[in-house]
């Protein structure tokens, strides 16, 4: 099965259910001045979830197309990305728990045909704010997943929010095992091994949290799910990495074509970190979002200055970001008529981007390696703040892309420090 078959048969499975189609939104958020990005299919419908009535009704189902960053230092495994598709259904104030729970079982082991003895799922564990969900764990054991494949985790697993305030709730995931050998007697969904792949989520949004963290009864209970279009098409294709998929294996061979370097073990981070920003930067950039020094434009940045370092450990000096963009426009740009209608002004701005860091990259690196050597002249084992700050300032180096390639040295930031100095600056 493509990703393209997949996302047609998610749709009108809920359609089926009485669901209609929301059309895929902009990466910026209209109305919310606390995201940069749309993280979540369910971020775009925020309001209604707060108790507004949607004009389709109570039951939605969509493929929305997302940016997140806070796992960004686990790019390059073989699961993660910064860009990725969702396909997500809403209850609205109608269905809850069990309703859900039997259309995700439903969709995954009848429409899909999934091995039902590879499935196993996890529902929260319970704290201070909200009890175990045993209901949910009730309602899985009751459609034929034995006890042992239902796991409790915490809230750092299965508790979801569309930010640091707003609509949440526990939630209940699907995770596929992949074959792949347990790392170990403690191997589980939430492992990060490789073995269990989450491919679904069902979150019982109940809660509104408060600026001063405390919850509070939305009017409305609602359920938001996501499936990541990426993740489970690497598990109908028998995939443990998700970059051998039809979406990646083209942008692949363009930077294997372009470094003269193969997607193997020694050089398949780099790559995947490589297109997998890139294929990011590109939808952003289609969406009006340039390479700038703050708020979303510093992501867009951050995103095309880390695929250009990971280039140079590839062994590519020339510029190369806008090919693999020409390849996801050549991609995607018929399910997504935006990225081809702005073509010319993507590959413009990847192109200024570019140029403008190599030229910083040469001679930024020579210094951080000069300026390391000098730091470490103390033993101290960190870079100072003021080193850190003096390539930031001097040759764009983000801060972040410093800590990382002190990281590959063993060493740490002073970030406190940095953070002084560019406060002085300002």
């Amino acid at each position: 099965m493509k990703a393209i078959e997949l996302k047609k048969k998610y749709l009108d499975f809920f359609v089926s259910k009485g669901h209609k189609i929301l059309p895929n939104v902009s990466l910026i958020p209209e109305n919310d001045p606390t995201a940069l990005f749309i993280n979540s299919g369910m971020h775009p419908l925020v309001p209604y979830l707060l108790g507004e009535p949607h004009p389709l009704g109570k039951r939605l189902t969509s493929n929305q197309c997302c940016l997140r960053t806070q796992d960004i230092e686990k790019i390059g495994d073989n699961s993660h990305l910064t860009f990725f598709e969702m396909l997500g259904n809403w209850s609205l104030g109608d269905y809850w728990k069990k309703e859900v729970i039997s259309l995700s079982w439903e969709f995954l082991t009848k429409e899909l045909s999934l091995n039902e003895k590879r499935i196993s799922t996890s529902c929260f564990a319970g704290d201070k704010d909200s009890p175990k969900d045993e209901e949910s764990a009730q309602i899985w054991e009751s459609l034929g997943i034995p006890k042992q494949r239902i796991y409790f985790l915490g809230a750092k697993e299965n508790w979801w929010s569309v930010g640091k305030v707003g609509p949440c709730g526990s939630d209940t995931e699907m995770f596929y095992d992949t074959g792949k050998k347990s790392c170990g007697p403690n191997c589980q969904p939430g492992c990060s091994c490789g073995k269990y792949l989450e491919i679904w989520n069902d979150v019982f949004m109940e809660f509104n949290r408060q600026a001063d963290g405390t919850l509070k009864r939305l009017k409305q209970r609602n359920i938001d799910t996501g499936m990541g279009v990426e993740r489970t098409i690497a598990v109908f294709q028998g995939k443990e990495d998700i970059y051998q998929t039809e979406i990646f294996t083209g942008l692949i061979n363009q930077i294997e074509e372009i470094s003269g370097k193969k997607y193997n073990k020694e050089n398949q981070k780099a790559i995947r970190i490589i297109v997998d920003h890139l294929r990011a930067a590109t939808f952003a950039i289609a969406d009006g979002v340039t390479p700038a020094n703050v708020e979303a434009g510093y992501v867009v940045r951050r995103l095309v200055r880390r695929a250009i370092r990971y280039g140079k450990e590839l062994g590519i000096n020339k510029l190369f970001t806008f090919k693999i963009a020409e390849e996801v426009i050549k991609q995607s740009g018929g399910e997504y008529s935006h990225l081809k209608s702005n073509r010319d002004f993507i590959l413009d701005q990847l192109q200024k981007e570019e140029e403008k860091f190599q030229t910083a990259l040469e001679k930024g690196l020579k210094e951080f390696e000069r300026k390391v050597a000098f730091d470490l002249i103390g033993k101290t084992k960190k870079i100072s703040g003021e080193t850190a700050f003096y390539l930031y300032e001097t040759y764009g180096f983000p801060l972040e892309l410093t800590i990382e390639l002190a990281q590959e040295k063993k060493l740490k930031v002073d970030e406190k420090k940095f953070f002084q100095c560019q406060k002085e600056h300002q």
